[in-house]
């Protein structure tokens, strides 16, 4: 049986869900939100000497870490802080069952967290050969203007893009002409990428899974409003179109998911007006449904082949 683990408004599970019905293979999708619906246990036999609900830790033969959400304490009852204590009994209880899944994961919770290091990221990309925009991640205003030509840069978030609230707000890849002693204070309040801008002719998301490569050119240039950051104003026209990249382009994009640890990842990439290709950041754990529903390419399918594989190689064992 394959464990997905997820959260209830996850379309892109749904995607997964679809797929695996249709093959007609056993799995079970756990929305973590409701993990406290379930009586469950832990004991300290084996690594499968576990449940959740009628779920056995022997039946699982591979897991999908999608998206959980944080668990909620139904006991509307208890004080605030009495709920904060449940949920945080509750996360380390998933905590203990996520680790007991190592052998069994797609892509598991733990290289996923790592791989969320940018300045990781851009350091391996380095090592492994890409062209990578001139950077550097710094609340120091003299170090980026050493650092870089500081004229025609883009700037974007180290980590959080959203600031939640009543009133949410996205920050977005801005643009930034020329870094003057006025942006000194704002500048130093946390530490924020800075890279040379690189003129695009598109965008590209290659979306790697195993030893397969989907690359999408997204074409952002054609209107204003995406031209820095494609997601920017939610414009759901852009035309995105499969296209073939260069082999060695491909290798690195699957070298470096491999030397993160991964199944998966979503990279994105930029290729400028010379047809050269440049290495932004990798989301080790990012969306794809947009892409499959846009393109028809088949990455529901192979998430699923891997996990299959999953199974067998534990099967053997």
């Amino acid at each position: 049986m394959i464990l997905l683990v997820t959260n209830q408004r996850d379309l892109t599970t749904d995607y997964i869900v679809r797929e695996l019905q249709d093959r007609k293979v056993p799995y079970y999708r756990l929305n973590t939100e409701t993990i406290s619906d379930h009586k469950c246990s832990i004991g300290y036999k084996s690594l499968d000497d576990w449940n959740i609900g009628n779920i056995e830790g022997e039946s699982v033969s591979s897991a999908y870490f999608r998206r959980p959400s944080a668990p909620i304490c139904r006991l509307k009852s208890l004080k605030n802080e009495e709920q904060e204590y449940v949920q945080m009994e509750w996360l380390a209880f998933l905590k203990s069952i996520y680790s007991r899944l190592e052998r069994k994961w797609f892509s598991s919770p733990i290289n996923i967290s790592l791989a969320e290091d940018k300045p990781r990221q851009l350091l391996l990309a380095n090592k492994i050969g890409f062209n990578i925009p001139q950077s550097i991640i710094s609340n120091n205003f003299s170090h980026i203007i050493s650092r870089t030509p500081n004229e025609n840069l883009i700037a974007k978030p180290l980590r959080q893009a959203l600031i939640s609230g009543y009133d949410e707000k996205v920050v977005f890849t801005s643009r930034i002409p020329k870094i003057t002693q006025e942006h000194e204070a704002s500048i130093s309040f946390a530490p924020s990428i800075f890279q040379q801008e690189i003129i695009k002719r598109f965008d590209v998301r290659v979306t790697v899974v195993g030893p397969k490569v989907f690359p999408v050119a997204i074409w952002s240039q054609e209107n204003t409003e995406t031209e820095v950051d494609w997601r920017k104003g939610g414009n759901i026209n852009l035309v995105h179109e499969h296209i073939d990249i260069p082999s060695n382009i491909k290798d690195k994009c699957i070298e470096l998911v491999n030397m993160l640890g991964l199944k998966f990842g979503a990279i994105d990439l930029i290729c400028d007006k010379n047809n050269n290709y440049w290495f932004l950041e990798i989301n080790p754990n990012g969306q794809w449904a947009w892409i499959e529903n846009q393109t028809k390419l088949p990455i529901a399918s192979t998430i699923v082949d891997e996990l299959l594989k999953i199974n067998e190689n534990n099967d053997g064992h």
